[in-house]
């Protein structure tokens, strides 16, 4: 998942490589470790356990560990000087500022509740349906920083405008992430740890981003060549720990997969919903107001992509391994390559009808 932007004040944007053959194919690995998780946790049952146990205030060390290893390579392409980009940008950033931490939350609380406790309700293990919901909310309360930025390459969008973006996002994160997750589980009636909450905002977003910005600014010393070589070589290790984390995972919910193998297309239907509810809004808002399509493009994917290595790690902490909340996260892992693959497709080949429609 590595990518690299120019800094704030370059005269150019820097190169952006297109999505690689492994990060193209994400789906494909993340179904073979389902795979690999559910035989390898029937097999090894008390290694497995003997994992679980290893905990410091209800966080698990090693998935903690590889937890850091998947977040900081993605925060350190992030440059916080480029929210004074923001101005420059204000429109397409105020459309997915309301998407990201508006629409898209609160959309999926109702789509949890609608298809979850309403539609799916006697095809999903009714103890787990409060857990689900969950998880589907931590996953779109955490606006996507890493992949974003190849998304936006891949539908020729201002580079700019996406980095100052993400930035403003990430910063968002920080003090936004846990009140709004609050709020949210308040509402569907799910009791909120807060203390594991607070925990979690801490390990899993402050700590990565301060260790991020101030590896950043060391290697940025030496050049911005070393930062994006360094960058490259981290964003592999990032995607090893990802998976190693869903193979941990699953060797936990292997029980709950071989039961009810229909759980994960069923958690997928929602998901499904809000990529297309909220790319779409992004979209028609930005064009409505005369944005222009380097920027609606990037702001489209932003406002429907994920940052799902939060979602997983947030939902680890706060309900656990086993819980139907990790798993809905880890769907959001599944189904992300393909849906936002998708939406670079349509709105690539909608340029001609998007700029036609622009106020004059």
């Amino acid at each position: 998942m590595s990518s690299s932007i120019a800094p704030p004040g370059a005269d150019q944007p820097a190169a952006q490589p297109s999505i690689g053959g492994f990060e193209r194919y994400l789906t494909v690995w993340v179904a073979l470790c389902i795979v690999a998780g559910v035989a390898l946790g029937q097999w090894f049952p008390t290694a497995f356990q003997a994992v679980a146990r290893l905990e410091l205030a209800k966080v698990n060390l090693p998935v903690g560990l590889l937890i850091w290893v998947m977040i900081v390579p993605m925060l350190l392409k992030i440059d916080f000087a480029a929210l004074g980009q923001v101005r420059a940008h204000w429109r397409g950033i105020g459309v997915t500022l309301v998407v990201n931490w508006i629409v898209k939350p609160f959309s999926m609380a109702l789509l949890g509740w609608l298809f979850v406790r309403h539609a799916f309700a006697t095809l999903l293990p009714a103890d787990q349906l409060d857990s689900y919901v969950a998880g589907l909310i931590l996953l779109a309360a955490a606006p996507c920083t890493a992949m974003v930025f190849v998304w936006s390459q891949l539908c020729r969008g201002d580079p700019y405008f996406t980095l100052s973006q993400v930035a403003l996002n990430d910063a968002l994160m920080v003090v936004g992430f846990a009140p709004l997750v609050a709020l949210l589980l308040g509402l569907s009636s799910i009791t909120v740890p807060w203390a594991t909450l607070l925990i979690s905002v801490g390990l899993y977003i402050v700590v990565p981003v301060a260790i991020a910005q101030l590896l950043r600014g060391h290697l940025l010393k030496k050049g911005p060549s070393r930062l994006q070589a360094v960058g490259a070589r981290l964003g592999r290790w990032s995607i090893g720990a990802l998976l190693l984390t869903l193979v941990l995972l699953f060797a936990f919910q292997g029980e709950a997969i071989i039961a009810q193998p229909m759980v994960i297309a069923l958690l997928a239907v929602p998901i499904l919903c809000q990529v297309v509810l909220n790319s779409g809004l992004a979209y028609l808002l930005n064009r409505k107001l005369g944005v222009a399509h380097c920027v609606a493009g990037p702001s489209a994917l932003i406002g429907a992509s994920n940052f799902f290595e939060l979602a997983v790690a947030t939902a680890i902490s706060l309900f656990g391994f086993q819980s139907g909340a990790a798993l809905a996260t880890v769907v959001g892992v599944l189904i992300e390559v393909p849906l936002m693959l998708a939406v670079v497709s349509v709105v690539t080949r909608s340029r001609r009808w998007y700029e036609q429609g622009l106020p004059r």
